[in-house]
């Protein structure tokens, strides 16, 4: 049995887990960033007024 190729293929291994957890914790990060923007665009006054500014403005009113 090799001890340096085994030695060297867990080192890699261990290598590989950590840029995989790291990858997985940015998709995350960047995905609650997605998520928290995506939130604050779903303001329905808001998105209505950036889309039409003078809709709901004013309103004619006959007695």
């Amino acid at each position: 049995m090799d001890i340096a190729a085994l030695s060297m293929n867990m080192a890699q291994s261990n290598v590989m887990q950590a840029v995989s957890a790291k990858m997985l914790s940015n998709a995350m990060d960047m995905a609650d960033v997605a998520g928290d923007a995506i939130t604050s665009m779903i303001d329905s006054s808001a998105m209505e007024l950036s889309v039409n500014p003078s809709v709901g403005a004013n309103f004619d009113v006959m007695v």
